[in-house]
């Protein structure tokens, strides 16, 4: 089915707090990043009071959820999710509108939220799970219990899945949440949490839209707020933790990437392998923290690896993602397609090759949004900020290696340490080189969020940030460890 945006409503969602739909004077306006111009809808813009009334109420709603056994609240977060599945194909068409990304991609964004919260409602029986030391001296008993309320900020990219990555973990754990969604594309994310959170104790799940410089102080900084999850930049991530410094509330950061992969001389380049290494560099129109941002190859592979991707570049579709023939969409701001203009035009003044591809889909018009043709940039030198910024765009720097040391030194010589990935045929080999990469999470013969197990943590080291998602530890995340001695 192909829609466009000219035959859609606007949308409008408010908040959600103490389990009542709550108006705002102000409305932040939502515009489609496929043109620029028109209006997606209008998400309520709270007032700092307005988020202090959900803290609040978070608050007040925390003691009777944390009494709860675990097993009750995977019940009821459970039945929470029964409406999304119903609701999806609305949520997805709205997602796409207000993002820029491809309706199957937003499908998907549901789709992986609903699936993480399932992976940790099926931890019930972990969440309280403790030790105990008989030895003498002493007889000492190790549990662990819930923060308090916990506010979870979210981006614009994949603003459900990486929602679903916390919110039913801190859920789990016996916390009371606050959700604030990003400010440019806020309007799935409130809706689908607003249909959950109906289905629980008024005050456990509240939804604040708005303006950062507005309420971002009173959601991070009010001292009732014992944990704050951010996934976003890293300048934002320093904002975040000066700003819970005054309380020394606790943080977990996901922020950004420059995520290396390695191909090896016997790495299987075959179709499969290539549509991997593609789709894992250049879903979402690059916009994924974990996608590929470095790709250093083999030189004995050089050639094949550009010759595949640029293969299967040329195919692709760029225009509205609701039109199901378009296989990229926008850039979400024009900021950021500025950013990545300029990255490439300091590529080709160095004399680096960037090669550009892809065509507008039929009728569509790419002057009007924050469209680029993607683009591999070939050989650049490694000090070249295409290589040592994270583009967050539709572009990939290709560079040849001839040792395989030097290719482990230079992938880990940067700021970031979020994903990474190995690609060969040997798989000891391949475990022995993941150990040498600095990341908190490396793929082999594979790479990105499809390829992820989510029962295992995720998260950055150096300044992709701190704290783990998902898997027991994102439970623990979300809890005290308490220790009674007899």
């Amino acid at each position: 089915m192909t829609t466009t945006a000219d035959q859609l409503s606007e949308i409008r969602t408010g908040l959600f707090i103490d389990g009542e739909i709550v108006a705002a004077q102000d409305a932040l306006h939502v515009v489609d990043p496929a043109d620029g111009g028109s209006v997606v809808g209008y998400a309520a813009a709270a007032t700092a009071a307005q988020a202090a009334d959900a803290v609040a109420a978070a608050d007040r709603a925390f003691p009777a959820w944390a009494a709860l056994d675990p097993a009750e609240r995977a019940e009821r977060i459970a039945a929470a999710l029964a409406p999304l599945e119903a609701d999806r194909p609305a949520t997805a068409e709205v997602l796409t509108r207000e993002n820029g990304k491809i309706r199957m991609e937003s499908v998907i964004d549901s789709i992986v939220f609903e699936h993480r919260c399932r992976l940790a409602v099926d931890l019930a029986g972990e969440v309280d799970a403790g030790y105990d030391l008989a030895a003498p001296p002493k007889r000492t008993r190790v549990r662990h219990r819930p923060l308090g309320v916990v506010t979870i900020i979210v981006p614009f990219n994949w603003p459900l899945a990486i929602l679903g990555a916390s919110l039913a973990y801190a859920l789990m754990a016996g916390n009371t949440v606050v959700v604030k969604p990003p400010p440019t594309a806020p309007l799935a994310a409130a809706r689908t949490v607003a249909l959950v959170a109906r289905s629980l104790p008024p005050g456990v799940l509240n939804v604040i839209t708005g303006q950062d410089a507005e309420i971002g102080q009173t959601l991070v900084g009010d001292r009732r707020v014992r944990k704050v999850c951010f996934t976003g930049s890293v300048a934002g991530g320093k904002r975040i933790m000066a700003m819970a410094a005054g309380n020394l509330t606790r943080v977990a950061l996901e922020l950004g990437g420059n995520d290396p992969a390695i191909v090896l001389p016997d790495a299987d380049l075959g179709p499969d392998a290539m549509r991997a290494l593609f789709g894992g560099t250049f879903d979402t129109t690059g916009q994924v923290c974990m996608a590929v941002k470095r790709l250093y190859v083999h030189r004995s592979r050089y050639a094949e690896v550009i010759d595949g991707l640029a293969g299967l570049l040329s195919a692709t579709t760029l225009g509205h993602g609701l039109n199901d023939a378009v296989t990229m969409g926008p850039l979400h701001r024009p900021q950021q397609k500025a950013f990545v203009e300029d990255l490439l035009a300091e590529a080709r003044a160095c004399g680096a090759e960037v090669r550009e591809f892809g065509a507008p889909a039929d009728g569509a018009d790419l002057s009007r949004g924050n469209f680029l043709r993607p683009s591999l940039v070939l050989d650049p030198p490694d000090d070249l900020r295409v290589v040592t910024e994270e583009q967050f765009g539709p572009t990939l720097p290709i560079l040849p290696f001839d040792d395989v040391d030097d290719a482990v030194t230079r992938a880990n010589d940067t700021w970031a340490g979020l994903t990474s990935s190995v690609w060969t045929a040997d798989l000891d080999h391949a475990a022995a080189l993941a150990a040498r990469l600095h990341s908190g999470y490396t793929f082999v013969n594979a790479h990105g969020a499809a390829h992820l197990d989510e029962r295992a943590p995720f998260g950055g080291v150096k300044h992709s940030g701190m704290g783990r998602e998902m898997g027991i530890e994102g439970i623990r995340e979300f809890q005290d460890t308490h220790a009674v001695g007899f």
